[in-house]
């Protein structure tokens, strides 16, 4: 191999230079928000949510999961080839012990529904509202992407699920299918919130462990998660959406889009490693404290 292959190989999946993905994952306005969201959309699918929660290792420590595969998603949007492919093969080893079947019944599911890590259609879901979500938070606090860019961003996101085993024929080839695709998953009732999934999501979404000096920023994280979800995601999870949250989600906004051009780019891109191993700490901090992160039933069987 040349020295020029070698050097091609260093710079990724998803080159600084070229890829969209990886422009609008180094925005910590996305990187640190968009997470959350994609979780609290995904519980949306009871297959998808009974299958995730009943192969957990995390115990009473789910942020530690989660943290840890936000470092994993960094390591493949931002590393080398080399060092995204041991993440990739590390997931796949977990992916490989993930199967079952659904015991009861969820909307339009029957008991007995079964799931593997690799169901494409689940792999597509999984992919799906990561891609919303990053999109939402980017075109909100930064700026449109172009018909282009979109296109190309929807490219990098199947190449992203590729890599984890997705068949790109599960997948919509362009955007403007993808967007096709999610309207309809959200209209032709394969969707469907079950109470757990609901209260765990929730949970998820707008507790996450904080040292008590930050709870301040996580209200604001909170209020720019609630007012990035559609009115029907809103409805379905029964969240209040007042013209007085209105009101200060686009203050917020204007005040992010107002001081990100003057910001130092250190505080505007760049890798999260350290909030993710934070949140990590914190919830270590509370349980060995004795309070949960998650409801009682976060790990039950549905």
């Amino acid at each position: 191999m040349s020295s020029g292959d070698r050097n091609d190989l260093d710079l990724g999946y998803f080159p600084v230079s070229s890829s969209v993905l990886r422009r609008v994952h180094s925005e910590r306005a996305v990187g640190l928000n968009y997470g959350q969201r994609a979780l609290m959309l995904g519980a949306a699918h009871p297959v998808n949510f009974i299958g995730t929660q009943a192969n957990t290792r995390s115990g009473s420590r789910p942020f530690l999961r989660l943290a840890h595969t936000a470092k994993v998603f960094e390591t493949i949007f931002f590393g080398s080839r080399a060092e995204a492919d041991k993440a990739l093969a590390f997931v796949d080893r977990l992916h490989q012990r993930v199967s079952g079947e659904i015991p009861e019944a969820a909307g339009p599911w029957s008991a007995g529904t079964s799931y593997t890590a690799f169901d494409g259609s689940l792999m597509l879901w999984t992919v799906a509202v990561i891609a919303d979500s990053a999109q939402a938070f980017y075109e909100t606090f930064v700026r449109r992407l172009s018909d282009d860019e979109r296109d190309l961003l929807w490219q990098d996101y199947l190449r992203f699920g590729e890599l984890f085993g997705m068949p790109r024929e599960a997948a919509p080839a362009t955007y403007t299918g993808f967007r096709e695709y999610w309207e309809e998953m959200w209209t032709a009732g394969e969707l469907h919130l079950t109470e757990q999934a609901r209260r765990v999501a929730l949970a998820i979404a707008f507790e996450i462990p904080m040292p008590r000096y930050l709870h301040p920023s996580r209200e604001v994280h909170n209020l720019v998660l609630l007012g990035t979800l559609p009115p029907r995601v809103r409805e379905m999870f029964g969240l209040h959406w007042s013209a007085l949250h209105a009101a200060a989600f686009r203050g917020v906004v204007a005040g992010i889009r107002t001081a990100r051009p003057v910001a130092p780019r250190a505080l505007r891109r760049g890798h999260n490693t350290g909030s993710f191993d934070m949140v990590a700490r914190t919830e270590k901090q509370l349980v060995a404290s004795g309070r949960a992160t998650l409801p009682s039933d976060a790990t039950a069987g549905h």
